[in-house]
């Protein structure tokens, strides 16, 4: 019975040094962690704000308000449990390890994910914008933070990873106002290059979607087997681009007989020479 009481009075005083010893240090863990997660409130409405007020694009202020959450959460709870005296380095030598290990499983979709915050900061294009990447080419119907949506002039859709996009060539059609028109148009040998440029002139000049500045150039490019080659170059907006495009080639081909011009083809001239025979 002795011996009882005196291992229970042992336990007493370890639980009463315990509570001395570690009662502070958990209040004061406590009182940080209410504290600090009023902040973090704070500090991440505060960045909501701002990045409302940026340029940033709208669909990229959820994640990093979410990531400036939870990076901040993190480093209070380690503060705390520093607080408490928990060792850390065990506990952040194995976050370390498990995070490499997420790390290369999800390696690829990483890649796509940071492409898709480099694409969604930098804005090399935007929804409704045509572009051509990756051997593609469509309107950009959705960017989203692992891949971008096309839609294609056939309709199809087409989702490219944010990854090898934001690393690879993007030509934009749309980033500029304005569009260059370019075709080669061919004469037969023996037409009148001034009719050519007579006719040209009438069909640029009947077309209001043509823009007078810049200019429109023409000049003869190529003499070919059986054509005389003529490139023609002017400018438009970029919405009436494929209307000039297919209406100029039409205007071409159903009125350049009315200009005395004749559209090439490939011809073979046969000479038959008379041989005399001996008797």
């Amino acid at each position: 019975m002795e011996n009882q009481v005196v291992v229970l009075h042992n336990y007493l005083e370890k639980l009463t040094d315990f509570a001395v010893f570690y009662a502070p240090k958990l209040v004061g863990g406590i009182i940080v962690l209410f504290v600090g997660l009023w902040i973090i409130k704070l500090i991440t409405k505060g960045v909501s704000k701002s990045l409302e007020k940026s340029n940033i694009d709208h669909s990229l202020i959820p994640f990093l308000r979410s990531l400036t959450n939870i990076i901040l959460k993190i480093l209070l709870a380690i503060t705390v449990m520093g607080m408490i005296g928990i060792e850390m380095t065990s506990f952040v030598a194995i976050i370390g390890a498990g995070g490499l290990a997420i790390g290369l499983a999800l390696s690829g979709t990483l890649q796509n994910f940071a492409g898709g915050i480099i694409i969604l900061i930098l804005k090399p294009f935007k929804i409704g914008d045509y572009i051509e990447a990756q051997n593609f080419a469509g309107t950009v119907k959705e960017i989203s933070i692992f891949s971008t949506l096309l839609n294609t002039p056939d309709k199809k859709l087409v989702i490219i990873p944010n990854g090898p996009l934001s690393t690879g060539a993007i030509i934009n059609y749309s980033a500029e106002d304005l569009r260059r028109v370019d075709w080669k148009f061919g004469i037969a040998y023996g037409d009148n290059v001034e009719d050519f440029k007579r006719a040209l002139n009438t069909f640029i000049t009947e077309d209001e979607r043509i823009l007078k500045d810049p200019a429109v150039f023409m000049g003869l490019s190529e003499l070919s087997g059986s054509s005389v080659n003529f490139v023609v170059r002017v400018w438009v907006n970029g919405p009436d681009y494929w209307g000039v495009f297919f209406d100029m080639n039409e205007k071409v081909y159903t009125r350049f007989a009315d200009h005395n011009l004749t559209p090439p083809f490939p011809q073979m001239g046969v000479h038959v020479h008379a041989v005399q025979g001996s008797n």
